[in-house]
């Protein structure tokens, strides 16, 4: 499974853990809003449908800020945009910390969403570029397994502080925490490189592409059916992750009525679950294909999804089932970098891969928000559960529209997304 490490080049294993730090801290400072929000609540006296906006205005700016920061990596170079985002979002995070009302942390949160957006867009094309295609499904996997990782660093801080501080000062020290990611930067700017930018037209260098070609371009009639359908598969994606990894945290705790520590061993299973599903997925991708690969992973994502929230569990059996509604949750996400990369020329990738996985953010933040209003009149595991039922749904339909790519060399992608016989 990791035989391909030892035959890549140098500068692709440097990229590789670039890549994977990276996600791994997007991770770690996007999960901890997560876990925090039954303090946030109470500290700042807000319903769960408030809660459920800080959570949406993540999302949207996210989607803005993959999008934009994929047609600037377009414009001015991968690398060049990584390192900008990753500062971005460190220091929002951080802002965060400080804040005493509600409004200053809604407009934190959201230029917060925005670097984490940008980062992943910026990243992704940036691995997807850099690796043979040989081993493109397999690393795009592992490197989306980061997200576990970050996660579950993000609970392991979440179990320490709120066990040594009080509570009202614990979520202000896990926001603090999130300055650390900027050092990350000075391993980017020392030892990765930008990838070639060439077409298949020429073996020339490229001049720079407008900003604005840059972001409109995906939008041309030759590319305009392929965005529309990624834009479906990364909302109903993010619609069901986000339905259920925003409010998990809030239903363990308020009705199941589990302590910090025991609903942090539930979430452990989840995020070790979800590893080994990223994992799981590196191989299928090359084996069955982009296209069935996540279809298979939604499918079964709805039917963990409702017999988890549903049917009336005991706690052990809500931890062993914890394990398969972490696994097939990661097969979606860990498949999209890999096909979204391969449906677009070079030109175009950046916004076109920032947008697919992104934009569909902005429609899916209406999915944290839904499920905090809808508890107000259901419970909360039935509304997390209706959400992301409909959510892993569209993923189906849409995926199943676009075409397969599993294979393709991103240097023979035309202007109209096609392969090309030059």
């Amino acid at each position: 499974m990791f035989m391909w490490y030892k035959n890549v080049s140098r500068n692709e294993r440097k990229t590789f853990w670039a890549c994977f730090s990276g996600w791994a801290l997007d991770a770690l400072e996007n999960q901890m809003f997560g876990l925090v929000i039954p303090s946030l609540i109470a500290y700042f006296a807000i319903t769960k449908g408030q809660a459920g906006l800080l959570s949406s205005a993540t999302l949207v700016t996210s989607a803005l800020g993959g999008w934009f920061a994929g047609a600037l990596s377009d414009h001015c170079g991968r690398v060049r945009t990584l390192q900008i985002m990753i500062v971005w979002f460190a220091f929002f995070t951080f802002l965060a910390a400080f804040v005493t009302d509600y409004h200053w942390l809604l407009a934190l949160k959201a230029l917060q969403g925005f670097g984490i957006g940008g980062e992943w867009a910026a990243g992704a094309v940036l691995m997807a570029e850099t690796i043979s295609s040989q081993y493109r499904g397999k690393v795009m996997a592992i490197v989306q397994s980061a997200w576990a990782v970050g996660w579950g660093l993000s609970v392991i801080l979440f179990s320490i502080v709120f066990s040594l501080a009080p509570e009202s000062m614990a979520w202000r020290i896990m926001f603090a925490v999130g300055l650390l990611p900027s050092l990350l930067i000075f391993y980017v700017r020392r030892h990765v490189e930008e990838p070639v930018k060439q077409t298949v037209e020429t073996s020339k260098t490229e001049e720079r592409q407008p900003l604005a070609d840059a972001l409109f371009g995906i939008f041309s009639p030759k590319l305009i059916r392929t965005t529309v359908l990624g834009g479906l598969l990364g909302l109903g994606a993010h619609g069901g992750y986000h339905a259920i990894m925003s409010w998990l945290p809030t239903f363990l705790k308020e009705e199941r009525h589990l302590s910090v520590l025991n609903s942090s061993g539930y979430l452990a299973v989840i995020i070790v679950a979800f590893w080994c599903g990223c994992i799981a997925s590196s191989v299928l991708l090359d084996k069955i294909g982009r296209r069935f690969n996540v279809a298979c992973f939604a499918i079964c994502c709805v039917i963990t999804v409702r017999i988890y929230l549903f049917v009336p569990l005991t706690n052990t059996q809500m931890l062993f089932l914890g394990f398969p509604l972490g696994f097939f949750a990661a097969g979606i996400p860990s498949s999209l970098g890999a096909l979204f990369n391969e449906l677009y020329p070079q030109q175009y990738r950046g916004a076109g891969v920032g947008f697919c996985y992104n934009f569909g953010r902005i429609l899916s933040s209406i999915f944290p928000f839904l499920v905090g209003h809808m508890s107000a009149s259901m419970s909360l595991g039935s509304a997390i559960g209706i959400d992301a039922s409909w959510a892993y749904s569209i993923v189906v339909i849409s995926v199943l529209l676009l075409p397969e790519t599993k294979g393709r060399d991103l240097k023979q992608i035309n202007q109209d997304g096609q392969i090309s016989d030059k």
